[in-house]
């Protein structure tokens, strides 16, 4: 199984280009990391299992660029960003049956990456929220601490990778939302300058 623990993107991106292990055997166990793990931290509120390995088969076959650090690796999304084909509900029951027909720019800018997209990773309803225990969905766990929480109100993206779930994944932010819940499950937020986007890492 995959110990995103001992690995980075760097590392990750060598191991895919090397033919270490393929995009395909990548995906496959980081969906099984995640089944194994997220019972106790209740990160993510949907997978995107069949779509991801079709996109991994693809991959294999085309090859990894070389100078793309981000081609074959699994992501988890936080779910306020609209993600086509795949139910997006910002933890609300408002938009339980939500299934967009377009993408967020910055889904088109990961897909042109050919980042993986393992799932939707839970949040504060709408956002508004510093603990994610506004979801209607679910109350994600702080990863270290399954009794405290993760921050908010993207913790379901932080918690995810915090908890080995993934190697990195997106969130959002307009007063603090990634960069307390990275703080509260000790990983790295990156907030990028271009807009509210932000990666965990």
């Amino acid at each position: 199984m995959v110990n995103y623990f001992s690995e980075d993107l760097t590392s990750l991106h060598q191991g895919l280009v090397n033919k270490d292990f393929s995009v395909e055997e990548l995906t496959k166990q980081t969906f099984a990391t995640i089944k194994e793990r997220d019972e106790k931290v209740e990160a993510f509120l949907a997978l995107n299992e069949d779509k991801a390995l079709a996109k991994a088969r693809q991959l294999d076959q085309d090859g990894i660029d070389v100078n793309n650090v981000l081609a074959g690796i699994p992501m988890g999304i936080k779910d306020n960003i609209v993600t086509e084909g795949l139910t997006t509900t910002a933890a609300s029951k408002m938009l339980a049956n939500f299934n967009p027909i377009y993408n967020a720019t910055v889904m088109d800018k990961l897909n042109a990456q050919d980042v993986i997209t393992v799932g939707k990773l839970n949040m504060d309803e709408f956002a508004m929220g510093g603990s994610t225990e506004t979801s209607a969905f679910k109350q994600t766990k702080n990863a270290w601490d399954q009794t405290k929480v993760p921050g908010g109100s993207s913790g379901g993206s932080a918690a995810a990778v915090a908890s080995g779930q993934v190697v990195a994944s997106l969130g959002s932010d307009t007063g603090g939302s990634i960069r307390q819940p990275a703080a509260y499950n000790g990983i790295v937020g990156v907030k990028l300058l271009t807009g509210g986007y932000h990666v965990l890492v």
